[in-house]
Parts: C-alpha cells; structure tokens; sequence
C-alpha cells in the first residue's frame, strides 16, 4: 500500500515517539499500572500539551479537528509504550459521540475538558449478553431513571463521567452519568495487560434531561460511527505493539545463546521470525486502511473496513504474541520481561471492541 504522512503528521509522530522513549519507560510504565489510580495524570497532560487529547475534537471546541489518520498515529505510538492513560476512551470515543450525538450546548460545556485534559470520560455500553443492551432508562418527567449492569468498562472507576447507553421506549439513548452519584456502584479492578477497568451496576441512577445526548431513538449511527473509529484505532495501537514485540523478539534471538552461537543462526528460528514480521507488516496495512476507509459516506464501506482489519489483526496479534513467547523461552512468560506484557496486550486486543470471529460475522452481514 502507498502510503506516506503529511509534513505535520510526521512531526506529530516523531514528538509522540520522543515522548514514548523518554517519558514512558518499560520501568516508569511499571509503576504507573502499580498506583493506586492505575494511570498517570502527569503523563495524560503531557499528552493534553502535545494537542493529542484534543485531535478529535472540532476547532470550534478547542480542537484540531483532526481525522481518524491522525488519531492512527496516536495510538500506535501509545501501543508501542504500552501506555495505559484513557485516551481511547476520551479522546477517541467519547469525542466522538460527543460530537456526533451532542447538542451545541453539551459540545461546549464537555469537547474542551477532552482537549484540554481536565475530564475523563468511558462509555459504558457492553454487558453480559454480547452486543445485546439490557439496561433500562424510564424517564419520570424531567429525569431518567437508568437500571442494569455494564461489564468491562475501560477506566470506568477512573472516568470524571459514563456515557451509558439504556433502552428508552424511543430506541437506544445515551446518558451522561456521575459515576459518584448515588444508585451508581463501581468496582474496579486491573485486566490482565495492565490496564483498569469496571463493572458498572445503575440501580435507578437519575440523570437530567440536559444530561441525554442526542435524542434517544437516533443516536445509533452516532454510536455506530464512534465505535467504528475506536476499533480502527485500536487495530493501530495493536499494529504499534507488534512492532515493538518483534523489535524486542529479534534482539533476544540475536543475543541469546545456544551451542555456542545466537540462537537467531538457526534457520528454523529465523523463518518464525519471518513470518511474525509479515504479519505485522500486513496488520500495519489493514490498520491504514480501516483509518483510511473511516472516511467514507458509505457507511457499510466504512464498517466491512474496520471489521476487516479488527479481524485480521486479532488473529494476526496472537500469533506474534504465541512466537514471541516461544522464542523467548520460559523469560517470555516473567513480568520482569516487556515481552510478556506486550503479549498479553495483544490477547486482549483482539476482545476488546468485538473479537476476530465477531467482525468476521459482522463482515460478511454487511456484503
């Protein structure tokens, strides 16, 4: 595939890569996933002073009004530090929605808090039952009353504010909720790659009526849209981790040794390696074309693109992940290896946002 970066999108990812590097160490990452907050604030406004937070966001509000090219190399800088800030989240989805679903009012009280760094948003949509939305919101004059459970919901404990989707009699809304409102309970734990998320229990949680996005009965294409960019984006954070992994993987086995000699002298080694490269080289394709492909009117290209890179790059990240174990022997499985964590990483990629079986399905729905 043809494809090169603007002058500005170059000097976007080479400050990101300096960032990465300098500030966001294997060792300083470490420390950040064992705080109590389980992310770092302090490296969430660096990424607010680098206009990162704020790509997504329209100009009027504070932004760049960027594209889903942009919010690309973001993330595959990120998933080469392993970073675990809320960025895909805020920055992504909830900028998103925000700007599709919201009114003039809700996008200048909440686009310029993302650009700026100063709110944390989840959205609070999958539950138990798969793809299906069980939650419940009955409006009581000027109120909403929301009742159900949202599963492994990123940084959901660490969110200044859910975007929860519930059932009204209208169709599917979105509500903004105070996950430190009553009727809210949040338990928050750590997922196996390092990064924070919860279990989201609304027992009558009451949200206002200036607090509903959009209109309830039409945001589904707003939502539909916002999750199209995010797994496009995801797939770009997976891309950044393999390369990382493999770059790591092909040191190991240069250095390591057996027999007298690197193990990376053994053909059957170098032919594993190999293909570990392909399969990042051809993820990397797919990830430029989902975020290519966002753009397009025809919403159902749009959707078979993303669906297509999430699944080849599922699958794809697990093999790397598979062959970077294996030929790191029993060190790839210690935490004090990156390998190990950069592996799990890309075992949960491939769930998040719907795993490769799934968008195969979705695919071929939408031929």
């Amino acid at each position: 595939m043809n494809f090169s970066l603007a002058e500005e999108q170059q000097l976007l990812a080479d400050a990101l890569t300096r960032f990465v590097e300098r500030d966001y160490g294997f060792e300083a990452r470490k420390a950040i996933v064992k705080s109590k907050e389980g992310w770092s604030r302090k490296a969430w406004q660096q990424l607010a002073e680098l206009g990162v937070l704020g790509l997504l966001v329209p100009e009027a509000h504070g932004g760049f009004g960027g594209t889903s090219v942009d919010a690309m190399i973001v993330m595959n800088a990120l998933g080469r530090g392993l970073a675990v800030e809320p960025y895909l989240q805020t920055a992504v989805l909830a900028a998103t929605l925000i700007s599709a679903a919201g009114h003039e009012q809700q996008k200048a009280k909440l686009l310029p808090g993302i650009a700026g760094g100063e709110r944390v948003f989840a959205l609070a949509h999958f539950e138990a039952h798969g793809a299906g939305i069980e939650t419940q919101a009955k409006r009581d004059a000027d109120e909403w009353k929301l009742a159900g459970t949202k599963r492994v919901v990123l940084h959901g404990g660490q969110a200044d504010s859910l975007v929860v989707s519930a059932r009204t009699d209208a169709g599917l809304g979105l509500f903004l909720v105070d996950p430190k409102s009553p009727h809210v309970k949040v338990r928050d734990y750590r997922t196996i790659d390092g990064l924070r998320a919860a279990d989201i229990a609304l027992d009558g949680a009451v949200v206002a009526q200036d607090e509903v996005l959009g209109e309830p009965g039409k945001i589904d294409a707003a939502l539909a849209l916002a999750l199209d960019r995010a797994t496009a984006a995801l797939c770009a954070e997976a891309v950044g981790v393999m390369e990382e992994l493999n770059r790591q993987t092909l040191d190991y086995i240069k250095t390591r040794q057996q027999f007298g000699q690197p193990i990376g002298r053994f053909q059957a080694l170098q032919h594993r390696a190999a293909d570990m490269f392909i399969d990042g080289e051809q993820s990397k394709s797919m990830a430029y074309l989902a975020a290519m492909k966002y753009a397009s009117p025809d919403a159902s290209e749009r959707a078979r693109a993303v669906s297509a890179a999430k699944a080849y790059i599922g699958r794809s990240g697990r093999r790397v992940a598979h062959e970077a174990i294996q030929l790191h022997g029993g060190m790839g499985v210690t935490d004090e290896l990156p390998a190990s964590h950069y592996a799990k990483r890309l075992r949960m990629v491939d769930f998040w946002l719907g795993d490769a079986d799934s968008h195969v399905e979705r695919f071929l729905a939408l031929g």
